[in-house]
């Protein structure tokens, strides 16, 4: 129901952040061969966390309640006298190394040309093992399907010349979404013209997901719990 969306949970935990984070490469790699490579850049610092991008995940990817592709993890952020929040959106990393992919016992999860990771739903066992190896936790076993899902940057949207669902509708403008190997594109420049983070950079994955004005305590693990976007009980 679309309404059992509308609820928010509002007790924000506090927090206690401490995490390094490594050098970003001075060139992202691809996968494609001089091909395109879809990449998105999030500027946290314009992110104002109204969810719109969730629930156009929701609604554009048809996701199961309790399940979320894309979601914006809020944390409440205590330093000595002053109390904050900081939002955090989370998403498929859609990485060069992907340890999703070694895992799948029957090939049912891979990288497009273009570095889309996709899950094929006819091969998938729903075994859960690439859930398990995702470092990002943004991987999940559709409860309707029996599948393994996740976010595809709305591939069935990018290939017809359309933005993800997420990308479209974000208020604050904070999602970027583009060809990282096309010079001319916005997430290009982006990326020359910046400092840029990836998460967990640690892990070796080289994420296409970058972010720009990430606090880089929130980078690798964060000692806490992040209050998500939860539909309500009874559809109320």
């Amino acid at each position: 129901m679309i309404e059992s969306r509308r609820s928010f949970l509002r007790a924000l935990p506090a927090v206690t952040i401490g995490a390094a984070i490594a050098p970003l490469p001075s060139k992202a790699a691809t996968k494609g061969e001089g091909g395109q490579r879809w990449a998105m850049v999030v500027d946290v610092r314009k992110c104002i966390g109204c969810q719109a991008c969730t629930v156009s995940c929701i609604m554009e990817n048809a996701v199961p309640e309790n399940s979320f592709r894309t979601v914006v993890s809020t944390y409440e952020v205590k330093e000595e006298n002053r109390c904050g929040t900081y939002m955090l959106p989370r998403l498929c990393n859609h990485c060069a190394n992907p340890p999703c992919i070694p895992v799948c016992p029957v090939g049912a999860t891979f990288q497009r040309k273009d570095g889309v990771v996709v899950v094929d739903g006819d091969r998938c066992v729903g075994c859960a093992y690439c859930v398990q190896a995702c470092p990002y936790d943004a991987r999940f076993i559709n409860h309707e399907t029996g599948k393994a899902d996740k976010c595809t940057f709305c591939a069935h949207r990018v290939d017809e010349g359309l933005l993800p669902a997420c990308v479209e509708t974000c208020v604050g403008g904070a999602r970027i979404f583009g060809d990282l190997n096309d010079p001319e594109s916005m997430v290009h420049q982006l990326l020359t013209e910046n400092k840029v983070k990836v998460l967990k950079p640690e892990q070796g994955t080289q994420p296409h997901v970058f972010y720009l004005g990430l606090d880089t305590r929130f980078a690798g693990h964060v000692e806490g719990e992040a209050t998500l976007w939860q539909p309500s009980k009874h559809g109320k």
